[in-house]
């Protein structure tokens, strides 16, 4: 014990100043997505509320494995934190056979965040209107047709998975490493449709470039309330959310997952942030505990296990 109490005060030192230098905050994706945009956001707004930058970093790939990988093994001490995912945190599970990191194990829930509907999006110049339009046009060729994901194993990747199952029709799924790249491709008739959050489909939406046909949540969304749910467009039995987290690596020391947790709590309570998560960009934010994101995952895992498993999804 005499030994132990010079490094036990030292510790105990280090959690009390902390933090005293900058806070890297991984997301798993390229720029430009949902989970980049809350992260710059809580981003900024936890820099000033801890008086250290947080720089947001990031490690696209596998969706959104392989930064997820990184932080798992980074050190616990508060200078790691990781924008999650419903991918990474819930369908990488069941997805990958030799996912590189836990999602549990490896973790310590901090906050979560927000709910995110997705939209069913497509080319303007497709010549499709209505959901209806766009499942005529698949049934009609499908080996023509494909739909684009953020990546394999997401939730934009079951979602068109789930749509090819309740609509009888096997599309052909291209990933790429982000939400930008796949929907350029999308907007330039390259890829026939995908589904992602609303939050990066609208300014493409607003120039013109691309058109939604349906939200992928069980009611409506009040930024698109014209916008009916996939269900009311026909296609019985489909209901998705995203959300996203924020965790830190295992072993974080209890003050300091507290005060992360206040923090980013406060953040998105502030009226500018809930006007920016919520207003412009569609958001159901929600400023959730360490005990409530840990349930949700105790439910979202199996759920999208089943999912994985009845339509046959792999990553590519």
């Amino acid at each position: 014990m005499v030994l132990g109490t010079p490094l036990l005060a030292a510790a105990q030192s280090a959690e009390a100043n902390w933090p005293t230098r900058a806070i890297t905050y991984v997301v798993p994706f390229t720029p430009g997505g949902s989970t980049d945009v809350i992260g710059r956001v809580i981003a900024q707004k936890l820099g000033e509320a801890l008086g250290q930058p947080v720089i947001v970093d990031n490690k696209p790939g596998a969706a959104g494995a392989v930064g997820a990988a990184f932080v798992a093994k980074a050190k616990p001490d508060g200078y790691t934190l990781f924008g999650g995912t419903i991918s990474t945190h819930a369908i990488n599970a069941s997805l990958y056979k030799n996912l590189p990191y836990d999602p549990v194990k490896d973790f310590d829930p901090i906050s979560l965040v927000a709910f995110l509907p997705n939209v069913l999006i497509v080319d303007p110049n497709l010549g499709v209107n209505s959901v209806a339009d766009l499942i005529a046009l698949l049934k009609k060729d499908p080996a023509k047709r494909t739909f684009a994901s953020s990546g394999a194993g997401t939730s934009t990747h079951l979602a068109g998975e789930l749509f090819g199952d309740l609509i009888g029709v096997k599309l052909t799924h291209i990933p790429y490493k982000g939400t930008p790249p796949a929907m350029l491709d999308v907007s330039s008739g390259q890829v026939t449709f995908m589904f992602d959050q609303v939050t990066a489909a609208l300014p493409l939406v607003k120039a013109g470039k691309l058109k939604l046909l349906a939200v992928t949540t069980a009611k409506r969304m009040a930024l698109q309330p014209d916008l009916p749910t996939m269900q009311e467009a026909g296609v019985k039995g489909f209901e998705m959310a995203s959300w996203q987290a924020v965790y830190a690596p295992k072993g974080l020391p209890a003050p300091i997952a507290q005060r992360l947790s206040s923090e980013i709590t406060k953040i998105l309570q502030m009226p500018d942030v809930k006007d920016k998560l919520t207003n412009q960009l569609g958001m159901d934010v929600v400023a959730g505990s360490p005990a409530q994101l840990a349930g949700l995952m105790q439910k979202e895992i199996p759920r999208w296990g089943e999912l994985v498993t009845k339509s046959g999804a792999k990553p590519d």
